[in-house]
């Protein structure tokens, strides 16, 4: 297993967000976490990269504890894509990117040719090649998205941890980027879990779904299993239905 998590208990001051989550995931597999405004996705993801300490349980990333693995071999084994964007200093795009390589770089060792190439590939990837040059606080909101996501890649981590991954994309570019870290999961074996808005999209491109809602309960497994009418209607507040057409080869979920 990528990911471990045994009887995790989350919380944000007094708000719980989970108790008693046990979770793993496996090389190819992606979890989609889902839930209204306020119910500690960000919070749960953060926790489960390490970056803040669970009220209670055990975490593990390929058996071993954050603080088994330490900071620089648990930097080239997982990758974090949070909400926030600072750009303090004037950068280039290639220089933004190549920060993804930092963790697979001894102390005072200069980027080489390779990760160089290793970045273009990524930023390609993304549909960026030939703004290479281009300054980081030029571009627009979706394309500072697309390069947040290139470093990841070039980052190559094992495990993805994806904090709204989708923002500031147009339609366009939502699909495509599902569709590169699916085949990402498939192809590399690794291992991706995102906080999403739609559960439709959970549907279409995740393996499992994570429901929070919001006051300490969550439900686990399959997304096959997982999205329904019942559970989506109760986790955002609003009757969802559930529509199957003949023109797609799976259902679709649709407020009332």
């Amino acid at each position: 297993m990528i990911l471990e998590a045994g009887n995790l208990a989350v919380s944000i001051g007094p708000h719980r967000v989970c108790e008693s989550l046990n979770l793993t995931l496996a090389p190819g597999e992606r979890l989609a976490i889902l839930g209204r405004n306020g119910a500690g996705k960000s919070t749960l993801l953060a926790t489960l990269a390490g970056l803040r300490e669970p009220d209670a349980g055990e975490l593990r990333v390929e058996g071993r504890s954050y603080a088994e693995l330490g900071l620089r071999t648990a930097a080239r084994l997982r990758g974090w894509l949070g909400q926030e964007r600072g750009d303090p200093f004037a950068t280039t795009v290639l220089e933004t990117v190549l920060a993804g390589r930092h963790p697979h770089l001894s102390r005072w060792a200069w980027e080489t040719p390779a990760d160089a190439g290793i970045a273009r590939t990524a930023l390609g990837a993304l549909g960026l090649a030939g703004m290479e040059l281009r300054e980081l606080r030029t571009l627009s909101g979706g394309e500072r998205q697309r390069v947040a996501i290139a470093t990841l890649l070039a980052q190559q981590p094992k495990l993805y941890l994806l904090d709204e991954p989708l923002a500031h994309l147009d339609l366009n570019h939502q699909i495509a980027t599902l569709d590169l870290l699916a085949q990402r999961a498939q192809r590399d074996g690794i291992a991706i879990t995102m906080v999403l808005h739609d559960p439709n999209l959970a549907l279409r491109f995740c393996d499992r779904a994570l429901l929070l809602f919001g006051d300490g309960t969550h439900v686990a497994g399959p997304v096959a299993e997982v999205l329904d009418e019942a559970s989506l209607t109760r986790l955002y507040g609003h009757p969802m239905r559930r529509v199957t057409m003949a023109d797609f080869s799976h259902a679709v979920f649709v407020p009332e």
